[in-house]
Formats: C-alpha cells, sequence, structure tokens
C-alpha cells in the first residue's frame, strides 16, 4: 500500500506546512514550523507526485528517498531537486517525526516571460537521479540559507511591476550557485568520478567484445548512463568535466579507434566491420569514419 500526495498548488502545500502564502506562485520554506509528519503505519511509501519546481535542503533524516530505481545519495545537509512531472518516493519511517530544512517551491507559471524560462533547461541538476544529490559544506548552506532569506525578503514587498523579475532573478541566481556547487562536487569527489570513468572504459571494451552491437547498435549515451545507474545528465556533465568531451564524443571516438584496429588487421570488408560495431548501414560507418579519421577505411587500410 502507498500514499500518493501531488504537489501542484502552492496555496494547499503552505497550507500543509503551516506556512502563510506571500505569493500564489512561490514560496520559501522553513520545514521546522510545519507540524509532526505522521503517515500511519499501513502505507509502505509516500509517492510525491510534483507538478512544481521544489528544492529541499533538508536537516533530518525522514525516510530513504526513492526515485527510480534506485536511492539517493541522501544525507542531512544535502540539496535534492525535483521539476514538474517528477514522482519520488519515500520510505514510510512509520513513527512521527518533525521534518527540518529548507525548500523554495515555485510554480511554471512564475517564470513566464523572464529570462530564466529560456536558461532553466540548462540547469541539468533537476534532472539527475538518485545518487547524485549535490552535498554542501557548511560555508555553501550558509549562502543557500542567504539566497533563500533574499527570495523570502522580495515576497513580502508589495507586489509592483518589479516584482516578478527580480524574484525569478533571485532564483536564477540561486540556481547559478547551485550549479557552481555542482562543479566543485565534481572536483571534490575526483576519485569517484575516475572509478566511473573506468568503469565506462570497461562498459564501452566489454560492449563491443559482445554481440549486443548487432543487435543493439552502437551504445548511446543513455544506454551507458543506465548500465552505470546514474541518469544521462549527471553522466554526461561528468564525462564533460573528467575528459573535456561530451558523452556522445567519446563513445564515437572509442567506437573509431576499435574500428581502425579491426581495419587495420585486414581480415575482414569494410560491410562486416561496419555490422559488428553496430551500424546499421555501411555507408554511416564510412561516412562517420572519414569525418574524424580523415581518411576511408579502404584508404586507412592502404596507408598502414
Amino acid at each position: 500500500m502507498e500514499i500518493l500526495y501531488p504537489i501542484n498548488n502552492i496555496s494547499n502545500y503552505n497550507a500543509d506546512n503551516n506556512h502563510k502564502t506571500l505569493h500564489p506562485l512561490v514560496s520559501v520554506m522553513d520545514f521546522s514550523k510545519a507540524s509532526e509528519r505522521n503517515w500511519g503505519t499501513e502505507a509502505k511509501t509516500i509517492k510525491f507526485q510534483y507538478g512544481l519546481y521544489c528544492i529541499y535542503l533538508k536537516d533530518v533524516k525522514c525516510g530513504d528517498i526513492r526515485y527510480g530505481r534506485d536511492y539517493y545519495d541522501y544525507q542531512a545537509g544535502t540539496l535534492v531537486f525535483f521539476a514538474p512531472g517528477q514522482v519520488m518516493e519515500v520510505e514510510n519511517p512509520g513513527i512521527s517525526y518533525q521534518p527540518m530544512g529548507y525548500g523554495l517551491i515555485f510554480h511554471p507559471d512564475l517564470i513566464h516571460g523572464t529570462t530564466l524560462a529560456k536558461t532553466l533547461c540548462e540547469y541539468n541538476f533537476f534532472s539527475y537521479k538518485t545518487n547524485e544529490a549535490l552535498h554542501i559544506s557548511d560555508d555553501e548552506r550558509q549562502l543557500i540559507l542567504d539566497l533563500l532569506a533574499k527570495i523570502e525578503l522580495e515576497l513580502k514587498q508589495p507586489v509592483d511591476k518589479h516584482s516578478k523579475k527580480l524574484i525569478a532573478a533571485n532564483i536564477e541566481l540561486f540556481l547559478n550557485y547551485c550549479e557552481r556547487f555542482y562543479d566543485r562536487q565534481f572536483i571534490t569527489r575526483d576519485n569517484v568520478n575516475r572509478g566511473i570513468l573506468t568503469k565506462f572504459e570497461d562498459l564501452l571494451n566489454n560492449y563491443f567484445l559482445s554481440e549486443k552491437p548487432q543487435s543493439i547498435g552502437v551504445p548511446s549515451v543513455a544506454y551507458c548512463a543506465d548500465e552505470l545507474h546514474l541518469s544521462a545528465n549527471y553522466f554526461g556533465d561528468l564525462i564533460k568535466k573528467e575528459t573535456g568531451q561530451t558523452a556522445k564524443e567519446y563513445i564515437l571516438n572509442k567506437t573509431i579507434e576499435i574500428a581502425k584496429n579491426k581495419v587495420y588487421a585486414g581480415d575482414k570488408t569494410v560491410n562486416e566491420i561496419a555490422y559488428e560495431l553496430g551500424f546499421k548501414y555501411p555507408q554511416h560507418f564510412t561516412r562517420l569514419f572519414k569525418q574524424r579519421v580523415g581518411c576511408t577505411p579502404n584508404e586507412y587500410k592502404h596507408l598502414n
């Protein structure tokens, strides 16, 4: 049994958490003001269905968060991000607990006509998943709280023609700092990232040694990310930070590297090599090879 909890309306969500609604489309929340949570004991999970953008800075563990198949790399002092259309599950702790932490919640309608509406899709962390939460330092946490206080201060001002632009600009500033903190996390978790890069390399090597190319084709970024239990966006950002290449470029370069070895061996035709690598049409393989190497597979064979 599970409990379904839709989050679609700012006023309703504020009421559920003992907060005054200062603006119908955006809210800054201090969850310590909310009543104790008690979901009962019959439901094993609570499923939150998001129709709003929600960013949470959690200060207490209140059940394991699951998004998709896996669990969040989640502890007190982490930031997690949800966008409209996403569903998040929390395991019911079965006991009462006091929520602690802060939240920034806003409706998509808030940013219509602002510069943030044009750039929001560039903040990939809204589609990160499972083990990809943002872990922040004490100084970063204080900066996050200062930014939330700045947004809340603007919400308390009388509404005028500048309100929407200023609120959206402050949210954009908040998101830009989160982007910076994620860049820092990619660096400080260098050992973890390099481990993923090694696994990525092994995944590609084993893939091309198997019969998967003939049945699946050239591996996609989404396929590799899924095999490594990462979201495609987080995986792509991580590979870009580590190698300077996009994940797609890395895969194509690896494909050409293997192709060159096969062409050099000289015991198979171009069509056979194209098929072994997962290309549906040999001419697509030949075109890619020439783009990357500067000559066709047959020309490369004779040159070497």
